[in-house]
């Protein structure tokens, strides 16, 4: 099972991380360090985490991270990383 990461996310991540960097850069990179290590521990277990809140599908996962919310997506083959958001922020597109 592989990882894979949605436009969306990428950029939330970004996002996420210069403004982590503004008050430490060292932070930043462990937040990303720590965060890449959760996401790919998910192979492993990929129902390890709630179902979502914001989606009624059981394949759609709440990962929750340092105060943020990761919705990813169980496929057959693949995990689908979605979003990343401030837990009170969501942001979430249409899965279909």
């Amino acid at each position: 099972m592989t990882i894979k990461k949605s436009d969306l996310f990428k950029i939330q991540l970004q996002d996420i991380l210069e403004n982590i960097a503004k008050d430490k850069v060292l932070a930043m990179q462990k937040f990303r360090k720590d965060l890449n290590k959760q996401l790919f521990n998910l192979k492993n277990m990929p129902y390890k985490y709630r179902k979502s809140h914001y989606h009624d599908d059981e394949k759609v996962r709440d990962m929750i991270f340092r105060g943020y919310t990761i919705v990813y997506k169980i496929y057959d083959n693949y995990i689908l990383i979605i979003e990343i958001f401030n837990q009170n922020l969501p942001v979430t597109p249409n899965l279909k």
